[in-house]
Parts: structure tokens; sequence; C-alpha cells
């Protein structure tokens, strides 16, 4: 039996789509694909809202990014200075420009609290931490998403995570945990991307097999069991998902102009430290998924863990770092997506506001930054503030699960709402002391 990567929609009757795109099912009797798209067709098709989902592994400096200090003593304030944003009155790193001149597209909160100082993408995709995450089974917030909202498109996948494996384990991203495997993402790392390739399906493989199909449509037809949507309609569509590479284009980004490429910075898929890549193909690649009907994309970039020689690695990373976001960002409003399309970068902590004698900062969970675009937010500001040195939260502390809130309130889902398990049992997404950001709004 032959199984083609489907989305991880489950439906009421506990049984995943996965285990419907196979050909062997499109057999005589039961329930086919063409009975599934038919029952997809019945219940309408939803608005499509999505979410990219950076997530910086080992945790930005925020003070020497977005949050710069100059007028603190030389071992806080560090090496970098701010320059001015297209936004009158904000400033950032002299080492973002690009992200300084389209500061008027997306909102910088400077002041997230309560993470834990833990290297971990879980309380980013989970709103907890990870020990919590484990003894609670929580889901990864695609999951959740890819649970409750299924897919645009019966040909590509609701929730693709296109981080790749890391050294470090904590890194990686969770799984569906009691969603079950029907709500797990489609994971795509270089490699797997090769094999998707070379395991397409062509139509000419199937070519018998429909043959046969139409003839038994012929048959039920000549028997009087006609319906009102012919039958043949439904088989081209399901026979459309099993040679669809609707997924497999979206991931090729030589597809795109060559000016494009350039625009967003190449980057390599080669791992930094035991962290991700900065590989800025992976934020085209991204654009180019929800543009695909993803609702959800998440990208594992880049390795921040500068307990030594923090500021010479800076300066090697966030000129990349300027030029992909910056790029995502301006693309996401110029292709008009930008009420539709919400970018989120962050990752799982801070920096202390002390430079060690390594020239490094070290762990800094007392405080936190977050960048967000598009999603139909307003933007062109900055949330919240820090002390003279870049330690506590001065104005408007935002506890960090409320960036997952307003991805939720992005996508049209309440974050106060029950998502059901496999065992159809409800479970709250978000705490209820958990709300969107108002200033977002």
């Amino acid at each position: 039996m032959l199984t083609i990567l489907g989305s991880p929609a489950r439906y009421c009757d506990g049984i995943s789509r996965r285990s419907f795109l196979q050909v062997g099912t499109l057999a005589l009797g039961g329930l086919t694909l063409p009975d599934l798209l038919r029952a997809e067709a019945a219940r309408g098709q939803k608005s499509h809202k999505s979410v990219i989902m950076i997530y910086l592994s080992g945790g930005m400096a925020h003070q020497d990014t977005f949050d710069l200090k100059p007028n603190a003593p030389p071992e806080i304030r560090g090496e970098f200075r701010p320059i001015n944003t297209r936004v009158p009155g904000i400033q950032y790193c002299e080492l973002l420009p690009k992200l300084a001149q389209c500061a008027d597209r997306f909102t910088v909160i400077r002041s997230l609290v309560g993470q834990r100082d833990e290297h971990s993408s879980w309380q980013n995709y989970t709103g907890t931490t990870m020990d919590a995450a484990k003894r609670e089974n929580k889901p990864h917030f695609g999951s959740v998403v890819a649970r409750m909202q299924g897919p645009t498109d019966a040909t590509v996948p609701a929730f693709v995570d296109l981080s790749p494996t890391m050294q470090h384990k904590p890194y990686n991203s969770p799984g569906p945990a009691l969603l079950g495997q029907a709500a797990a993402p489609t994971k795509v790392d270089g490699d797997e991307l090769a094999v998707m390739k070379s395991l397409t399906v062509t139509p000419e493989q199937l070519h018998n097999r429909k043959l046969l199909l139409e003839r038994m449509d012929a048959f039920r037809q000549t028997a009087g069991q006609t319906t009102s949507v012919r039958l043949d309609t439904y088989h081209d569509r399901a026979f459309e998902v099993l040679t669809s590479s609707k997924l497999v284009d979206a991931l090729d980004v030589t597809k795109e102009p060559d000016r494009t490429r350039e625009r967003y910075g190449r980057g390599s898929p080669k791992h930094q430290g035991d962290g991700a890549p900065q590989w800025n193909d992976q934020l085209l690649m991204a654009r180019r998924l929800v543009e695909a009907g993803c609702r959800v994309v998440t990208v594992a970039y880049g390795f921040w863990d500068t307990h030594g020689q923090n500021f010479k690695s800076l300066r090697r990373q966030l000129p990349l770092f300027d030029t992909g976001i910056s790029a995502l960002i301006e693309d996401i409003y110029a292709r008009g997506l930008h009420n539709d399309v919400t970018v989120c970068v962050w990752g799982e902590f801070g920096r202390t506001p002390k430079i060690n004698k390594d020239a490094g900062r070290d762990h800094w969970a007392r405080v936190n930054f977050a960048l967000l675009a598009g999603g139909g937010m307003k933007v062109g500001q900055v949330i919240g503030s820090t002390d003279s040195a870049a330690a506590e939260a001065k104005d408007d502390p935002i506890p960090y699960p409320c960036v997952l809130a307003s991805v939720y309130k992005n996508l049209g889902i309440d974050p106060h709402a029950m998502v059901y398990d496999v065992s159809n049992r409800p479970n709250p997404i978000l705490p209820s002391g958990i709300h969107p950001i108002e200033k977002l709004y």
C-alpha cells in the first residue's frame, strides 16, 4: 500500500485524513477519498488566516537589538549604538538598519515577563514551561490550530514545521501531545524535501486505478445511485490530492525571482552551535507556504546563546537577521497579506544586563522581547518598557503566553475555547487569565 502525506486534520469520528490518503483505500466499499472531499465541500471553506512563527533558539540579547540603553554604564550598555527608525522616538541597534526602515510595519514588545531560564522552544510554542507541558500533555499551538480549523486546501497541510532537528533536544518543536498524531505538523527539513520530490506520485502511476473507479461510477449511475454532484468531480479531486505537488512547489524557492531571493538573503542550512541554522531561504519558504494555504508555519532560526563573545557573534549574525526578517515583513505587506498573515519573532528569554568576563551575556528570564507584524494588528509602535539596565519590566509587563493568545485571536480562535483531544475530552487552549495584548488592536 502506497501512503501519501496528507493533512493531519482529525474528524468527528476520530479518523484522520492521513488514514484516507492511501492508494490502497481507493477500492470497493467503505468511505473513500471522494467521500471525504464531499464532506469537506458540505461544511464549506473557512477563511484563510495564518501565522509564521520564528523561534530564536538560545535567546537573543534584547538590550543589543531592540531595547538599547545608551546612557547606561559601559558594562551594561555594550558596544552598539542606537539608530533612529522610521517611527519617531523609536530606536534600534545600528546593525538593524533595514528593520529600522520598516519599523512602521511591526510592533516590538519590550516587556515580556514570566519566562523561565530554560533553553527550550516549549515556552514559545505551548505557552508554558517544558516540564509543565509534558506533565499536562500540552500540544504545540500549531497542532491546536490544525485540530480546530483543519486545512484550507485538501492538498496542503494546515501546519508545517520547517525547524530542523537540533542537537540540543529541548530546542526542537513539541509534538501534538493530547491531540494525537492527526494534529502533528508536516515536518520538512532539507533532506526530507529531497525525499518528497523523489516520491511524488505521477498521474500515470494512478491511471489504471482511476479507470477502474470511473467504471465503478458508471455502474452505480446505471443502477440509479446518482447524486446532485457528479461522482467523477470528486474522484478528480481525490486524484488531485494524491498527485498534487503544491507543498513541494511552495517549498521550492528557486521558483522565485533572483532579486527576491537576494532581498531575503541566502544564509546557510548549516547548524549554528547546538541550535538552528540561519537559513533565510526558510523565511521565503514560509511566505510561500502560507500563500499556498498553510495556516501555521514554524521556523527555528539562528543560535543566540551568547555567553561568550556576544558582540562579535551579533556583528556576524544580526545583518543576516536584519535582511531576512525585514524582507519577510515587507513581502507580507507588498503582497497584500498583512491583514491575514501574522509574523511573530521571539526566543525563550533575554540576556543579562551586565556583560560577563567573556564579553558575553548570560541567561535572563525576567524580561524579554517579541516582534509582531501583520495580522491586521496596530503596528509602528513599541509596547512596554524596561528599567535603565534593561533588567526588569517597567511599564506594561506582559505575561509571555499573551503573545500566543494574540496569535490565536488573529487566526480567529478564541484563546479560551476548548480543544477536544483524541478521547473527545475538552481542554482549555490557554488559562483564563491570559488574554490577547490589547495595544496590538
